[in-house]
């Protein structure tokens, strides 16, 4: 059993691209590409799936910009990885992309073979959705590595010595050992000492060894630990205790993750910042070539502020949050996947503009954004963020979720009037499809974040006028999943059904190759 980060999984990462899923999870799959050839990088062959999502999505929606900047070392936050195709050139690596069948089980599947004149390496990694990442196979090895450790590669043709040695040291009782194939990997919360490094080439058998650094926030311990997993569990772990829900919520970080609940705190209010920057930014208006959508919050606020708008104070400030971080989103500015870029508006507009409509603190906004992020831990453990597995109920559907959750208790309603309101704003949104217009995360993403953030303020009203919400959050969680599942692949991000193909769609995405045709030119 895994067990979600609020900051790894849910309310993070911090990005700059269309998509959590294609660019923030490529970036990270490059990086750990980067630390394993050393930095030392010339000749790199990608491959995808025709069956996967990525065949048809991976330049437009951003898997190439981030996969490239990855390769070079980046942040998903680097202003750069606009412009990382032309730096990677500069770079003197030369990248060729294949279509082909790999057999891959998953939409979002990366085979990765990487070249300098000294070595050749392979990776296999996935996209599990909102930036998280697995590498499952490492030069033929069988692996499983999210990013969350510091990890040592020792080749070795007979590792049984190497084992024996690990064993015996003084650090075997922290660090997590896999074996495959000829590769062992060691996960440790810290980098292995240089000397114990020095100890492990002068066993017999090993070939070589590689150190990747973690590409996550929050580091992942040895036999992880946490209080509750379910709803279910949550409930049953505060019968005794009486915490409210975003006391739980920093207690389950706080354990997860073997940090301070001040740290969790702190953490949290760094997110805050980073949204309200986005709103701001948005408001003002923003800029960029190479997207479907213009500034359209800067004329809504207008209006607002005008009283030209049907009055809806609450709700409209809500649209015109959503809209402003969205549209950030598109001019390659910095926002916070929450819980993915596809949907990065929807929770957080509608948490930051309930709590500026009522006045309330920063402090209490903060709240609220752990109790999201803890309805996000449930979601993540037993569904997917993931539209190219779940469709947009997963991304817009799942913010919706844990936006209603948040927004009870900025109106002053209680845990259980919290989990209710979250339970009927995902059961609104079961079966909601992934259809990008110009295969962009614009349109409609823009309008299901808006519908996403205005179903979360009525399923709040709703529970907080003691509304039944009949189907429990964890069951209505494992349905998400099972619907996503029976979703035709072409309505899960591919740009092959549902709005993509329409007559309107295909003629905006053929002006915006064009555009790319004359620019490059």
């Amino acid at each position: 059993m895994t067990y979600p980060s609020i900051f790894n999984d849910v309310i993070g990462p911090v990005m700059r691209g269309p998509s959590s899923s294609h660019c923030a999870a490529s970036l990270r799959i490059g990086r750990i590409c980067h630390d394993l050839m050393n930095g030392s990088i010339s000749e790199i062959e990608i491959d995808f799936d025709p069956k996967g999502s990525l065949a048809t999505t991976h330049k437009e929606q951003g898997s190439d910009m981030g996969l490239f900047g990855g390769f070079l070392g980046w942040e998903a936050y680097d202003e750069r990885l606009v412009d990382s195709e032309m730096h990677i050139g500069a770079a003197g690596i030369r990248v060729q992309i294949n279509i082909r069948d790999i057999q891959a089980e998953h939409p979002n599947t990366y085979q990765i073979t990487l070249k300098n004149p000294w070595e050749t390496h392979q990776v296999i990694a996935i996209s599990t959705g909102g930036g998280m990442i697995e590498v499952i196979e490492i030069d033929g090895a069988k692996v499983s590595l999210a990013g969350d450790n510091y990890v040592t590669l020792i080749y070795s043709s007979t590792a049984e010595s190497l084992l024996q040695y690990l064993h015996q040291s003084n650090i075997s009782e922290s660090i997590e050992i896999q074996t495959s194939s000829g590769l062992i990997a060691i996960k440790s919360q810290i980098p292995l000492e240089s000397a114990m490094l020095e100890e492990l080439k002068e066993i017999d058998g090993v070939t070589q060894i590689k150190q990747i650094k973690p590409v996550l926030p929050v580091l992942t311990r040895k036999d992880t630990q946490v209080p509750f997993i379910t709803c279910d569990e949550m409930m049953a772990y505060n019968q005794d205790k009486n915490l409210s829900l975003w006391e739980l919520a920093v207690r389950y970080e706080s354990l997860r993750g073997n940090i301070s609940e001040e740290e969790v705190l702190s953490k949290m209010e760094d997110i805050r910042i980073i949204l309200k920057n986005a709103v701001e930014t948005g408001l003002k208006g923003t800029k960029f070539e190479d997207r479907i959508l213009g500034p359209q919050s800067v004329k809504f606020k207008a209006m607002m502020e005008d009283n030209k708008l049907i009055d809806g104070n609450v709700l409209n400030r809500i649209i015109m949050y959503v809209s402003a971080i969205m549209e950030v989103k598109s001019s390659m500015g910095v926002i916070v996947a929450a819980p993915t870029a596809g949907s990065c508006g929807a929770m957080p507009g509608a948490v930051l503009g309930v709590a500026d409509s009522l006045g309330l603190s920063d402090e209490e906004t903060v709240k609220a954004l752990m109790i999201a992020g803890l309805i996000g831990v449930f979601i993540a453990a037993h569904s997917t963020f993931a539209a190219e597995v779940g469709g947009c109920q997963a991304e817009c559907g799942s913010g919706s979720t844990m936006a209603a959750a948040a927004i009870v208790y900025l109106a002053g309603g209680n845990l259980d009037q919290s989990i209710c309101a979250a339970s009927m704003a995902l059961q609104s949104a079961l079966g909601m499809i992934c259809d990008p217009i110009g295969n962009r995360v614009e349109a409609p993403c823009l309008n299901r974040n808006v519908m996403a953030a205005s179903n979360a303020l009525s399923c709040a009203n709703m529970a907080l006028a003691s509304y039944n919400h009949l189907i429990p959050l964890d069951q209505v969680i494992e349905t998400m999943y099972e619907v996503g599942k029976s979703i035709p692949n072409t309505l899960r991000c591919t740009n092959l059904g549902g709005l993509s193909i329409t007559k309107a769609a295909k003629e905006i995405e053929e002006k915006l190759v064009q555009k790319h045709f004359y620019k490059s030119c």
